[in-house]
């Protein structure tokens, strides 16, 4: 399976950001709604400008209710991430709110940006959208590396997403991913998807976990930093290489 590397937009809310983690090489965009001040309006004009060139927008809810869901894949999200998914049933609510039927109870919307917003007749909607759509559960949470199989197995869920710092946290190891624990987790979400026939993936891990926690897992998937944490490593190396040379 190939392995796409993204980039998370935690402060950067225009289109400008597509183009940078585009140009910059990232395989995809995460727009976070979940910690950050982007809006729906922010979602729109990122998904826009991602489909228009080629370019998957994934957005991440700001919690793990279906309400709402449907709304941010209107706007042309290509992939929709819902964070700290605890249960099948949870799982389930998430993908009958963004999966049109039989799998799901999804309203037919008005023209997509899928579509360039030309009016589509409603079968040839629903045929385009739907494969175009990636649905993803986090699992942060020891409850959810204990439903994982399940929550892996509701029809309409695409990929597991393990996401790091909130996992750890919840297993009692605020900041410490390498502990055994830890390991342990990510290793059964990854099983998990494996026999549903899923994907895996991960946010969160230090480059030195990407391999063990990640990729030696089968991860289809790693979001590798966001826009504000390249901003500061860049700047605090651009400072540093300056001072150097002015010494």
């Amino acid at each position: 399976m190939t392995l796409r590397i993204g980039l998370a937009a935690s402060v950067m809310r225009t289109v400008e950001i597509v183009a940078i983690a585009r140009g910059a090489g990232f395989d995809l965009l995460l727009a976070d709604t979940e910690h950050t001040s982007i809006g729906v309006g922010d979602v729109a004009q990122m998904c826009i400008a991602g489909g228009l060139a080629g370019f998957p927008v994934w957005v991440r809810a700001g919690g793990n209710g279906p309400d709402g869901l449907a709304r941010l894949v209107d706007c042309g999200a290509a992939g929709i991430v819902v964070p700290h998914v605890d249960t099948a049933a949870q799982a389930s609510a998430i993908a009958a709110a963004v999966r049109f039927a039989p799998v799901g109870r999804r309203s037919i919307p008005s023209p997509l940006a899928l579509h360039q917003f030309r009016p589509t007749p409603p079968r040839t909607l629903v045929a385009n959208a739907e494969p175009a759509l990636t649905v993803v559960a986090m699992i942060e949470s020891a409850e959810g590396v204990a439903a994982a199989d399940a929550i892996a197995a509701v029809p309409g869920i695409d990929m597991l997403m393990v996401g790091a710092n909130d996992l750890a946290d919840s297993l009692g190891h605020l900041g410490n991913l390498d502990h055994p624990e830890v390991a342990a987790a990510f290793a059964a979400i990854a099983s998990a998807t494996a026999r549903a026939g899923k994907a895996y993936g991960v946010i969160g891990l230090p480059p030195a976990l990407v391999g063990p926690y990640g990729t030696a897992h089968g991860a289809s998937v790693v979001i590798a930093t966001n826009d504000v944490n390249l901003l500061f490593d860049g700047a605090e190396r651009a400072l540093a290489t300056v001072r150097d040379a002015a010494a």
